[in-house]
């Protein structure tokens, strides 16, 4: 990705730390949360008395944290009353380990992750008190970003460290736009170049795909045949994806995407993921539940800036992990490899008997890397994940491995109890279909950590 930031560089600006306080002991010994408070004071221990960047907060919540409070579309695989977690489901969660929407909130139930950062602004209307819960935070997160967003030159340092821990979801086209460098910080210059933009991907149109196929190499012509085939299946839980001008749409960007990137060329896996850009971009022109959109409601002008602005986003995003595409994918083999690695250092028991079933990360994890966990997860908490995505910047396909390591030890009692065929079935099957934000944060929150522990570390991984 261009204009992206490197994580190595923030710790710099961010002086966050851990707090001195152990976590206390939760009655449930044998849940993944009792590792993670181990691992937490192990953490403590190492990191004791260095500075860190501070991208999460971790709080008592009694609540599933909200997507901010904001109006937005509802992005939901099926309508189930299993979707909504009840209070009394939510009690049922660890108490103890529930990310922040904001790592700058001065909440006073800190749990397991507290940080202290020199330059935070003084915000004690934020949360007033912790009966409050997160609508203040919110309400003074969202005041944050109109203040970033409303200036005449974006500073992307301080977008990218909001924009970490969750965007409004109002807020996230132009948010989105400005990370990936799609659109520049000063807005006077802005509209002059989407404007231009837009009108080069449409040039790309006229001249690569509304062409006959006598105009085209045979290669091209099989590419844009498997498009065709991808794109009926892309999503196939959300109903908004079935419609054909949707596909048609998702056909072009990603058509004339693969012509102008002839190293990779089209790669299945590569139409998800314009599927976030899809609907945050449609959500500044339709309203009410996805369910309920329809595309052919828009003007072709409209549909076709939309269509623009996936193109140029999504070559921004891939422009930072171009191997992950090309022949053999050996960017994402790298990846496996690591995350194999990380595993084991982080959860020896898991790893050890996976490695004893026969079991290899490559049979399970490469569809998770190659398709950004989008059909692994509700598509109603994508977005917010690709918060966190385009706020690592550059820094992303590193930050990845960690995501991923805390997704598959989500579920680490459950793997050592299976066999090699059940754990196959099990991680191509995973059980998050009634995943709220809570169990997401939480994924992100130990991901950081384990990020915070290993990265500039690597002797940590060694035997």
């Amino acid at each position: 990705m261009k204009n992206s930031s490197n994580n190595n560089n923030s710790s710099s600006t961010n002086h966050s730390q851990f707090a001195n306080k152990p976590p206390r002991n939760d009655d449930s010994s044998t849940t993944i949360d009792s590792r993670f408070n181990q691992t937490l004071k192990n953490v403590q221990g190492l990191l004791k008395g260095r500075s860190i960047p501070g991208k999460v907060l971790l709080t008592r919540r009694s609540d599933p944290a909200d997507e901010l409070n904001m109006p937005s579309p509802d992005y939901r695989r099926s309508q189930s009353a299993k979707d909504t977690r009840t209070s009394e489901q939510a009690n049922k969660l660890p108490e103890k380990v529930v990310q922040s929407t904001s790592k700058e909130d001065n909440t006073p139930n800190v749990g397991k992750l507290k940080l202290t950062t020199s330059n935070i602004e003084n915000a004690p209307n934020e949360v007033q008190s912790s009966g409050i819960g997160a609508r203040a935070t919110d309400s003074a997160r969202v005041m944050k970003f109109t203040k970033e967003l409303s200036g005449t030159t974006v500073r992307l340092e301080k977008l990218r460290e909001l924009a970490w821990s969750g965007v409004p979801p109002y807020m996230r086209p132009t948010t989105w736009r400005l990370l990936l460098g799609y659109a520049p910080p000063n807005s006077d210059r802005r509209e002059g170049i989407l404007r231009r933009k837009r009108l080069e991907y449409l040039d790309c149109l006229s001249q690569f795909y509304d062409i006959p196929d006598t105009e085209r190499s045979d290669d091209e012509i099989n590419m844009l045949r498997q498009i065709a085939v991808d794109c009926p299946r892309t999503v196939p839980d959300v109903s908004f994806f079935q419609q054909e001008q949707v596909q048609k749409s998702l056909e072009r960007v990603l058509y004339t995407w693969a012509i102008r990137h002839p190293a990779s060329g089209y790669v299945q896996g590569i139409n998800d993921l314009v599927t976030p850009f899809l609907v945050v971009f449609l959500s500044e022109h339709l309203e009410g539940s996805i369910d309920t959109w329809l595309i052919s409601t828009l003007s072709l002008q409209k549909i076709s800036e939309i269509e623009a602005d996936c193109y140029w986003c999504l070559s921004k995003l891939l422009d930072g992990m171009q191997d992950h595409y090309t022949f053999a994918q050996p960017g994402i083999q790298r990846l496996v490899f690591k995350l194999k690695e990380i595993v084991r250092r982080i959860d020896e028991p898991v790893s050890r008997h996976m490695e004893e079933q026969g079991l290899e990360f490559l049979q399970f994890a490469f569809r998770w890397f190659n398709c950004l966990l989008i059909r692994e997860i509700p598509f109603h908490l994508v977005t917010r994940l690709w918060d966190t995505y385009l706020a690592e910047g550059d820094a992303l396909p590193d930050f990845l491995v960690y995501i991923y390591a805390s997704f598959l030890l989500t579920w680490s009692d459950e793997l050592q109890k299976l066999d090699f065929q059940e754990m196959v079935m099990f991680l191509q099957h995973l059980p998050t279909q009634n995943w709220s934000h809570q169990e997401l944060e939480m994924m992100l929150s130990r991901a950081y950590m384990w990020h915070s522990m290993f990265n500039s570390s690597p002797r940590h991984l060694a035997s």
